[in-house]
């Protein structure tokens, strides 16, 4: 479970990150929300012992916007291009540490990642839905 669990994240946080300058913002918006949604996900599973990632959901999220990418004209070579941007996946990141620092978060305090965990949960947020 713990190796799914690292593939789910180096999948989260790797994949889908650059675009070709034609690309349509809004679309690209909802593919880099979602990634971002994911990488909260784990970043609360990976600092709270009371929740953990919902790994096929976690996974079929993923390819649905891999398949988002696809219908938008992207090819399998473009989308594994994306995996390789590590100047856009630490963009990713560091907007995803910020926004669970501004929902309560704080680094080394798991009982603020558990209460953030459980309100997403709880409201049913994209993120929510992707613990359990």
């Amino acid at each position: 479970m713990t190796s799914l669990k690292h593939t789910l994240s180096a999948a989260i946080l790797g994949a889908f990150f650059a675009v070709p300058a034609v690309a349509n913002p809004a679309n690209v918006t909802f593919v880099t929300e979602g990634i971002i949604n994911a990488g909260m996900a784990v970043e609360l599973d990976d600092n709270c012992n009371e929740v953990s990632v919902r790994m096929i959901r976690g996974l079929n999220f993923l390819q649905g916007l891999k398949s988002h990418l696809r219908n938008l004209g992207y090819s399998n070579a473009d989308i594994d291009a994306f995996i390789d941007n590590d100047a856009e996946k630490d963009r990713l990141e560091a907007i995803a540490r910020q926004r669970l620092s501004d929902l309560g978060v704080v680094v080394g305090d798991a009982s603020t990642y558990c209460a953030v965990a459980r309100g997403q949960i709880a409201q049913d947020t994209q993120i929510g839905q992707l613990l359990r």
